[in-house]
């Protein structure tokens, strides 16, 4: 091993936000929540703090329930706004058509996803008009929603306008906009916009809102914005084994985040040191960035030589999402150094 690489088992690598530990707004809440003896369920003060902070935070009267997982949210979403015979739109390298195992068909049995591949990962309002106009009959599954990603799985972003266009689709078509938001926070920190803005007053009637990926443990919100969705929503979480006894350790971690504005500032560092990434990439030989690097993602055309030595020497990162490339992703404890390293092993691995 290189005397420049720290050893693989301390370094911050780039395979995904996942990888990263848990940062410390979340643990003070979590103990603070620890020296409590509260009813179950959702049934406690820090459940009911932490609804009231996402309604303060989105300026409007949603209702809000915590999953354990993003697969989860995004599954309970869909499975509230369909029958057996309806359909996801959805982009063809979203998280709920590639990385889901088809969830939303075990949550919702018989629902499908159309999936549409279009630039940058973003779904475009005439695409998914035309998929909602192909064989509306009854020999075909009817499109009920679309779902988007928010940063794609590209790591691109959702402007107000292009989001307030793909809901005027969906509308006229009878379907309900869904929002994948497992990185809304690194969106939110990329536009610099309000969550109301990006969310229900562009139309979205439902969003994921991701917490693991921002140095969250275990936690995520389902924010509904559209009534229609909440009927029976808390009956959902129950029968697929996703509503908490304990929910006061998912709730009070919300609280931690929401409370101090942690929540979007460990999102722009995370975007930060991928704008540092993305800079530094020119550097490495034979290396170029391939789209545009718009919230905590880099995807990097490396040499496939190259890409094998960087495995060799410890460093872990995808090369198996969208189209090619590997993605390189930042987290909220990615610092310059790390970034640096990469970088300057990548070049030395690059010589011939």
């Amino acid at each position: 091993m290189s005397a420049s690489l720290p050893p693989a088992d301390i370094r911050r690598h780039f395979g995904s936000d996942n990888y990263a530990g848990v940062c410390p707004e979340v643990w003070e809440a979590l103990h603070a929540a620890d020296a409590d003896h509260v009813p179950g369920y959702g049934d406690d003060p820090h459940t009911a703090r932490a609804q009231g902070l996402f309604r303060e935070l989105f300026e409007t009267d949603c209702e809000v329930h915590f999953v354990f997982n993003g697969t989860a949210a995004n599954s309970l979403v869909i499975a509230a706004a369909c029958e057996p015979f309806h359909a996801v739109i959805c982009h063809a390298f979203s998280h709920v058509e590639t990385d889901e195992s088809n969830a939303p068909g075990f949550f919702a049995h018989g629902v499908r996803t159309l999936p549409i591949d279009s630039p940058f990962a973003k779904l475009l309002p005439a695409d998914v008009d035309r998929v909602c106009r192909n064989r509306r009959d009854i020999h075909a599954s009817a499109p009920r929603v679309v779902s988007l990603t928010q940063a794609t799985e590209l790591g691109t972003v959702y402007r107000p306008g292009e989001i307030r266009a793909l809901a005027e689709v969906a509308h006229a078509g009878g379907m309900l906009l869904h929002m994948d938001g497992a990185r809304f926070a690194n969106a939110v920190a990329s536009l610099d916009l309000s969550p109301a803005d990006v969310t229900w007053r562009a139309g979205v009637d439902a969003l994921s809102f991701g917490g693991t990926k921002n140095g969250m443990l275990g936690t995520e919100a389902v924010v509904l914005f559209n009534p229609e969705l909440r009927r029976a929503f808390k009956r959902r979480c129950k029968q697929s084994g996703q509503l908490a006894s304990k929910m006061r350790f998912q709730a009070a971690q919300w609280i931690g985040m929401l409370s101090g504005g942690a929540w979007l500032a460990r999102a722009r560092h995370a975007n930060s040191m991928a704008a540092h990434l993305a800079s530094r990439i020119p550097e490495i030989p034979g290396a170029r960035v391939l789209y545009p690097r718009e919230a905590n993602a880099v995807f990097v055309d490396l040499p496939a030589a190259l890409a094998e030595r960087l495995w060799s020497r410890g460093w872990r990162f995808y090369n198996d999402v969208g189209p090619g490339g590997a993605r390189l992703m930042c987290a909220w404890n990615t610092s310059r150094s790390d970034v640096d390293q990469f970088v300057s092993d990548a070049t030395l691995l690059a010589a011939p």
